[in-house]
């Protein structure tokens, strides 16, 4: 309901604006005061959206109250009313932004006009807040799915540097030449609290936060300059496990992985923080890679030190062979170094606690491993451990073994269709009960491209064929196509054509004339 104000001295002159109004717009609240000290005062009481001011007032005149009135809420608009046409004053209140003015006395039919006038443009000021907003709210709900998709993509497959780059600049986080990655470590059933971490996260400004996999939700986090890498790991570990506090939950372990120079490094980075929750029975609930100790000097230390990344891949992409060979290495290198058996044994369960972990975060869940007797010789070890690893492929291989020939393609007719939608790849996981991370390599192994990049090919494609139509705005195909920002929907544009869309649309124009 839109709400007026009348002001004037002469009650008379109130009264009577106040029934030409009322008949002419009976949704109108209209209040009335009899000088300018009081229109101040309800101004700021009643937020009105439109006052008709008396110039002439005893006391504080029309257009100082105006004055006041605009220096507490500029939003609110003004037609002044008076008895004499004098340039002066008209000069002042076009100064002041005073929208029109009415002279005494006046006809209905004006003055229910100019109120009417005004009226209308503060419906479509405030009609257009409100679209403002909605596409505010769209376009950070689209960034937030792009933010989740982006860690996926990062920590397990290639992702195209037009979006880091853009993404970076438009999340307005304080991106350094440093990061390093946080994972969270979630009890089962702690889902509910994913917002709550992720508001906090966003509070901080420091990191995007990903899709949770499993009981893994991983947070790249951009080093502050003006902290130590340390005490700002630690800063945020306390921020986040003081929602577990605050909800009486337990159960929840950040791992930290050491600091990085690029992006390109941050997987390096995550392998390292899954590798510091491996013992989440400590006191303190965080845990520095850094901290984790390294025993002795054998083979195992080579891998989990300088060779995890090749180590985790091969569990990713299901190479099983590689992931035996790599493992039974370690038992070999032990045996041949005359380690005792129990540290050896160790050291393979952890080997094998990381096997489990990767697993988690594609979706698969395994028995936890442990080897049901104490080894008398590395031959039984050997036995033991191959038996655990066939376990731990047997659970890989019925997960995923019916799945990828008519999912591949069911996923990419699917993004073909919905492409200008608010998509990710948390919710076409969900859709086709695949993990997003093994929907990130079925893409990369199958079709040679990324996700992002196949959802960004089709809407460039979709857009290019609405630029043929010269009705259309470019603000229109913006969303038409599935983004919500005209500069960032020209960016992505120009990277992938070359060109931008006006250009695009130019030669096309250029094309049909020929």
């Amino acid at each position: 309901m839109m709400k007026l104000l009348i002001v004037d001295d002469e009650p008379i002159e109130r009264e009577g604006m106040q029934a030409i109004l009322h008949k002419a717009y009976p949704d109108l609240e209209i209040k009335q005061a009899k000088n300018g000290k009081i229109a101040v005062e309800m101004a700021g009481e009643f937020k009105p959206d439109l006052i008709l001011m008396d110039i002439m007032m005893p006391g504080m005149n029309g257009l100082e109250a105006v004055e006041q009135i605009s220096a507490n809420d500029p939003s609110i608009k003004f037609v002044m009313v008076t008895a004499f046409d004098m340039f002066d004053y008209a000069r002042q209140a076009i100064k002041l932004g005073v929208k029109d003015y009415l002279l005494k006395p006046s006809k209905v039919s004006e003055i229910v006009a100019t109120v009417g006038k005004v009226l209308k443009e503060t419906e479509m000021e405030r009609d257009l807040v409100i679209a403002n907003k909605l596409q505010q709210e769209a376009m950070q709900k689209a960034l937030t799915l792009v933010e989740t998709d982006v860690v996926t993509q990062l920590l397990f497959d290639h992702v195209h540097e037009v979006h880091i780059d853009m993404l970076v600049e438009m999340l307005d986080i304080r991106s350094t030449n440093e990061k390093f990655v946080m994972v969270l470590l979630l009890p089962a059933g702690s889902e509910a609290f994913y917002s709550a971490i992720k508001e906090k996260i966003r509070q901080t400004g420091s990191g995007w936060v990903g899709a949770l996999y499993g009981r893994q939700l991983p947070i790249i986090v951009f080093r502050e300059q003006d902290k130590s890498f340390r005490s700002q790991a630690i800063y945020l570990a306390n921020q986040i496990l003081s929602i577990a506090k605050s909800n009486h939950q337990e159960g929840w372990f950040v791992g930290i992985g050491n600091v990085c120079g690029s992006l390109e490094e941050i997987r390096q980075s995550y392998q390292e923080s899954l590798i510091a929750t491996m013992d989440t029975s400590r006191a303190i609930h965080y845990r520095f890679y850094s901290d984790v100790p390294v025993l002795g000097a054998g083979s195992d230390s080579q891998l989990i030190k300088q060779q995890e990344k090749q180590f985790f891949d091969q569990i990713r992409l299901g190479q099983w062979e590689k992931v035996h060979l790599s493992v039974l290495d370690v038992i070999r290198g032990h045996e041949n170094e005359g380690t005792n058996l129990l540290q050896g044994q160790q050291r393979v369960l952890e080997l094998l606690w990381i096997t489990t972990r990767v697993l988690g975060e594609m979706g698969i869940e395994t028995e936890a491993p442990f080897f049901s007797f104490q080894a008398q010789d590395y031959r039984q070890l050997r036995a033991e451990t191959v038996h655990l690893l066939e376990r731990m492929k047997q659970s890989y291989v019925e997960h995923y073994g019916r799945l990828e020939a008519d999912k591949i393609h069911q996923i990419k007719q699917y993004i073909i269709k919905h492409s200008h939608e608010d998509i990710s790849l948390d919710a076409l996981g969900k859709k086709v009960d695949l993990s997003p991370i093994y929907i990130s390599k079925m893409f990369k192994e199958k079709l040679g491209t990324n996700y992002i990049d196949f959802l960004t090919e089709c809407r460039i494609e979709k857009a290019k064929k609405l630029l043929s139509n010269p009705d259309k705005s470019l603000k229109e195909i913006t969303f038409e196509v599935g983004y919500h920002e005209p500069n960032y929907f020209s960016k992505v544009f120009k990277k992938v054509c070359s060109v931008s869309p006006k250009e695009y649309r130019k030669m096309l124009m250029g094309s049909t004339k020929d």
